[in-house]
């Protein structure tokens, strides 16, 4: 089947020009490392790194709030990283080879241009952005940058061993032709009781309210169930021509956030993607996963393993060794090492804005299309 791709240039004019040369291209030298933006997953990549990512080292903290830095030095078990107070400062001042980008969704393209522009290694966590705008700016960003930048995304189910195995699997044909792909992303999270507070407004209010606002957030389906529809556009070979969707607010009460959705994308072929992504189930529950329905079996790709239905009574599972977001920061840094970059901005943004096109198939109860999609900004 023809599937659909981004064309890079069909929305990159007017790139940027990076400037400063590409660091930390030596394969005998340890890549240093800055982190910007201190949070929880931020703190986590940087301790993953630190503890089991050799040949890089962790030499710079970015974040408004000091308590956020020395937070992250003990956490991660980085004492002697430097702290700076904004992510520019840490790109002008720390020299750097590769900055890990954890920051509030919205400053995504913001901080990946800036990051650009300073000729740094990139790793950035997900999504491309919260918005059409934004994740058109990161795009420009990411054409504009020195090809020897290796510049990487926080979708670490591409990196897990167990989903490259399930993915060799669907192109050598062992489940004949995919006729029905699904995303689960079912669990809990929202507070049913936390009131509802005013839309933030200085910029402070923003960073620390971001999670809870659409406009910074990107919602549920941008932020969180990203995850799974990357895994349905990987396996599929590009992007789905449009989306059907519903869903609504429940038991949230806060923000402007949805807190479930079900979504239908149409892949090329004459084949349906679908997306359960809720986060209301009990907090004890939890069903994260895929599935790829073939005419000869299925196979489901999880975060922990993968499973091959061949039939009734024969099913095979592996598991993962490890958690996979090691094994995207272990390449990401192996990649810088060896000076064999990869861009993959593109498939970041594209399946950015396939979570994008879901967000509003729910928000308008109809149809929408990617082309409507991206001309909305």
């Amino acid at each position: 089947m023809q599937a659909n791709r981004i064309s890079r240039r069909s929305v990159v004019a007017g790139a940027l020009v990076p400037a400063g040369a590409v660091r930390g291209s030596a394969a005998n030298s340890a890549v240093t490392v800055g982190l910007i933006g201190c949070g929880g997953r931020g703190t986590y990549d940087t301790g993953l790194v630190a503890k089991h990512v050799a040949g890089a080292r962790v030499v710079a903290l970015a974040d408004l709030f000091p308590d956020r830095i020395e937070r992250t030095r003990k956490a991660a078990a980085v004492p002697d990283a430097q702290g700076y107070s904004s992510g520019q400062e840490l790109l002008e001042k720390s020299g750097v080879d590769a900055v890990i980008i954890a920051t509030p969704v919205y400053l995504h393209p913001e901080h990946f241009e800036a990051a650009v522009r300073a000729g740094k290694h990139i790793y950035i966590e997900k999504p491309a952005g919260a918005d059409v705008a934004g994740v058109k700016r990161l795009m420009r960003a990411a054409d504009s940058a020195d090809r020897k930048l290796n510049i990487a995304f926080g979708f670490q189910q591409r990196y897990g061993p167990c989903y490259r195995k399930a993915k060799k699997s669907v192109e050598a044909n062992l489940i004949g032709r995919v006729v029905a792909a699904h995303s689960y992303w079912v669990k809990g999270g929202i507070s049913a009781t936390r009131e509802p507070g005013p839309l933030p407004k200085t910029e402070m209010e923003k960073i620390r309210e971001w999670h809870s606002w659409r406009e910074l957030f990107g919602d549920y389906i941008v932020e969180n169930n990203v995850h799974g529809i990357d895994v349905l556009n990987w396996f599929m070979g590009g992007h789905p021509s449009k989306a059907h969707g519903t869903g609504g607010r429940t038991v949230i009460h806060y923000g402007d956030n949805q807190d479930h959705c079900y979504v239908t994308f149409d892949y090329a072929g004459n084949v349906q993607g679908h997306l359960n992504g809720t986060m209301i189930a009990p907090r004890f529950y939890r069903d994260v996963k895929e599935q790829f329905f073939g005419e000869r079996g299925v196979i489901e790709t999880h975060r922990e393993y993968w499973r091959h239905y061949r039939g009734a009574q024969d099913v095979v599972t592996e598991k993962e060794p490890r958690e996979i977001t090691i094994d995207a920061l272990e390449e990401f840094i192996r990649r810088i090492q060896e000076g064999r970059p990869e861009n993959a901005a593109m498939s970041a943004a594209e399946s950015t804005l396939t979570a994008i096109m879901g967000r509003m198939a729910v928000d308008l109860r109809r149809e929408v299309t990617w082309d409507e999609m991206m001309k909305s900004a």
